[in-house]
């Protein structure tokens, strides 16, 4: 049983993992300035809460995109966890190879993303994952990296519609009865949800047509994943846990 933590721009999220399942899950938003002993004490709250015997936690791994925070969160996990937590990041074994210009430039969590959905479903795939930002990234047949398209996330857009704009109001992010709205609201879940959907059509069109590759896999995960999914005919399959099924196939190849 290990602890894998995935600290993101938005929210951290936290999952104890057995055997590449779920056992209990829970999010804090990363914003908010926490000391190792907030940290520690906020972790081992939720994990009481869950059912979670600490002492039966053999390992902590990590997947952050957010340094600032990584100083109090580790010393928080040593000090109220007592493990030492697994970092990943240059030098982590992952089993991908990664053809870019400049591999050191891919975001850690995207190269979990990648080992996950690469080891789960094989290649080649495009992982889209609809977190803070919206990512695309494509793996080929033997599993290496070789292009990865970025665009801002549905709650940036969203963010930047109401507070750049004098009149348009703060609204849920969901899917309108119509793309034929009928007011401000449904005008912009229009704009946003639909907007997001008809880009990733078109990226992933595009990235197919450009590779060349046949019997692509397509499969979307992150906070905004399902609602695109569900409405979006390029993606056949929505993995809520992908990041920590990630996590946990890089924990089994890095104690290897």
């Amino acid at each position: 049983m290990i602890f894998a933590v995935d600290v993101g721009n938005t929210n951290i999220t936290c999952a104890i993992m057995e055997k590449m399942e779920v056992k209990t899950s829970f999010r804090i938003t990363t914003k908010l300035q926490r000391t190792s002993d907030e940290f520690g004490i906020t972790f081992t709250e939720f994990l009481k809460n869950g059912g979670i015997d600490i002492k039966k936690i053999e390992d902590v791994i990590i997947v952050s995109v957010v340094p600032a925070v990584m100083h109090s969160l580790v010393n928080g996990i040593v000090k109220y966890l007592g493990k030492k937590p697994i970092i990943v990041g240059e030098g982590t074994k992952t089993g991908l190879m990664i053809k870019t210009a400049n591999p050191k430039e891919i975001g850690a969590d995207r190269i979990v993303d990648a080992v996950g959905a690469f080891e789960l479903y094989g290649g080649p795939v495009i992982v889209c994952d609809f977190g803070t930002a919206t990512t695309y990234d494509l793996l080929t047949e033997d599993g290496t990296f070789i292009a990865g398209i970025t665009s801002p996330g549905l709650r940036i857009s969203a963010n930047a519609l109401w507070n750049d704009t004098a009149k348009l109001p703060e609204i849920e992010i969901e899917l309108p009865p119509s793309i034929l709205a009928k007011d401000t609201v449904t005008s912009m879940q229009a704009g946003l949800v639909y907007g997001c959907i008809g880009q990733t059509e078109y990226i992933i069109r595009k990235v197919i047509e450009e590779s060349g590759f046949k019997n692509v896999k397509v499969v979307a995960t992150g906070g905004l994943g399902r609602l695109i999914s569900e409405n979006c005919d390029a993606i056949k399959t929505y993995d809520r846990d992908l990041t920590m099924k990630g996590l946990w196939l890089i924990y089994q190849k890095t104690k290897k």
